[in-house]
């Protein structure tokens, strides 16, 4: 423990920012990640501050369940029309009206092909936005949907300011957003902070917080020192090895979700050899010792997986874990035609629980089955940017927190063709499109697990295991943490 805390105190020295800046601020918050865009429709990145900047039609309160937003009200008209209501008097923080044209404007900048927005398959069952008057508007879909209420209420369909938009162009707008949220932006330097102010004006009433920082803090000891040392409030992903100095600590807290993390998986270009055959593929997924990843090197926080849907999330199968059969890997191989293995390069960056330490123990267990991995670490800024992905194996975290369905854990990722996916199964893509038909609650469930059955069979990607979402606080601040993994600034306190 000693040696913990001398090693968190030495990198205090290295933290960019003083702590009279700190003071400065009603609430500092420590990001693994550095911010590289604001632009709501066209994330590459967790939603944690533009969260706090925009609002959606439809929101989620405390207990997950759907509550208005910028819509006061929502009916099916018919099997493929919703009608909002919309929220009357409500301004953007330039000034702007909000209205149905920006609603129409967001959906349609986001479902244009052109626009190539890397989210866009969440609110791909949309057709066609009308404006019925200046506060209703239709929302017709090419099928029955009924998840278009729930894609409201997370990325892509934070509604932006059409005229601002226009006139400041996509690149600015990233960097310089508007919205109607709790918070305004201030300021963003590029891998420092992002600083927003509260909208004394907000539709819900004036936030508690008067200002908030997002810092940039990569490295796992410097954000734990931030913490104990009072120059930040928050911190996100706490390293696993250092959970007793928080734990211990008289001034923080430590704030686990259980299941409240990502998914971690291997992505597999598909249309690459050798990974176009199922038996090189099921060789790699039962290659993997999760049990021993999970154990040993993210101690315990983190659940093995054997599916990529989430047990919050409806639709969930509890498909088994593969067992781990280093043996019957290298029979796979040789059937394939690789009875020698092969070299591949796998592909992983720095944003993960331990995540260098897990591809490094992936590797060696493929080494012992004669697939020589030749790793590639990328620094997140990088790394989130590229969409498709190259791999041809990568390592990346995916969820549901934006709809705690099943969809949003398999469709962008396994469909054929989606920004995100480099899997191709023509009975998985019929399948995904089926379950985005299907209005009957029972019926539906029933499709989603047969996507995850044929997932474990023809094995598109490689579930590893979903992570526990782990924060660290101010004993001064009150945060709870959330299953959507939100950080709502709107609803957090501090004494």
């Amino acid at each position: 423990m000693k040696r913990l805390v001398a090693l968190a105190l030495a990198a205090s020295m290295l933290l960019p920012v003083t702590t009279a800046t700190a003071e400065a601020a009603d609430l500092v918050v420590g990001r693994s990640a550095s911010t590289t865009a604001m632009d709501p429709g066209f994330l590459r990145e967790a939603a944690t501050i533009v969260d706090n900047i925009f609002d959606t039609l439809v929101m989620r309160d405390k207990d997950m369940k759907l509550v208005p937003g910028l819509a006061t009200s929502w009916t099916a008209i018919d099997d493929t029309t919703w009608e909002f209501k919309l929220r009357e008097g409500v301004k953007f923080h330039n000034g702007e009206a909000f209205d149905a044209e920006a609603v129409k404007f967001t959906l349609d900048r986001v479902l244009d092909p052109a626009a190539k927005s890397p989210t866009v398959s969440y609110i791909r069952t949309i057709a066609s936005v009308d404006v019925v008057d200046p506060s209703t508007v239709r929302i017709k879909t090419n099928g029955p949907d009924p998840l278009l209420p729930t894609r409201m209420s997370r990325y892509p369909a934070y509604i932006v300011p059409p005229k601002y938009v226009k006139e400041v162009g996509n690149d600015k707008f990233a960097t310089h957003p508007v919205g109607t949220g709790p918070y305004k932006f201030v300021d963003f330097i590029p891998d420092q902070h992002v600083i927003l102010e509260a909208n004394k004006d907000y539709w819900r009433g004036a936030p508690s917080i008067d200002k908030v920082t997002w810092r940039s803090i990569p490295d796992g000891t410097a954000r734990v020192t931030a913490l104990l040392t009072g120059e930040v409030d928050i911190i996100e992903k706490v390293p696993v090895d250092l959970l007793p100095l928080i734990k211990e600590s008289p001034d923080a807290d430590l704030v686990q979700v259980k299941n409240g993390g990502l998914t971690i998986y291997l992505g597999l270009t598909m249309k690459e050899k050798p990974l176009d055959n199922v038996k090189v593929r099921q060789a790699l997924n039962i290659a993997i010792d999760r049990k021993s990843i999970v154990d040993n090197i993210l101690q315990g926080m983190a659940a093995p997986r054997g599916t990529q849907v989430g047990p919050a999330d409806f639709g969930y199968k509890d498909v088994p874990v593969p067992a781990y059969d280093p043996a019957k890997a290298k029979a796979l191989l040789a059937e394939a035609g690789y009875p020698n293995g092969f070299s591949i390069k796998m592909q992983s960056s720095h944003i993960y629980i331990k995540d260098s330490e897990v591809a490094q123990a992936i590797a060696q267990q493929y080494g012992d089955i004669g697939v020589k991995i030749d790793q590639e670490v990328l620094d997140w800024s990088v790394y989130a940017q590229q969409v498709p992905r190259k791999g041809p194996i990568f390592m990346l975290g995916w969820g549901s927190t934006q709809t705690l369905d099943a969809d949003a854990a398999v469709y962008a990722i396994m469909k054929t063709g989606e920004p995100y996916s480099t899997a191709s199964i023509p009975e998985m893509d019929k399948l995904l499109d089926e379950s985005r038909a299907i209005v009957d609650p029972a019926k539906r469930e029933a499709v989603l697990a047969q996507i995850q059955d044929l997932a474990a069979k023809d094995v598109p990607l490689i579930p590893l295991y979903q992570e526990d979402a782990l924060y660290g606080k101010a004993k001064s601040v009150t945060f709870e943490g959330r299953p959507d993994a939100r950080i709502p600034i709107f609803d957090i306190r501090k004494q």
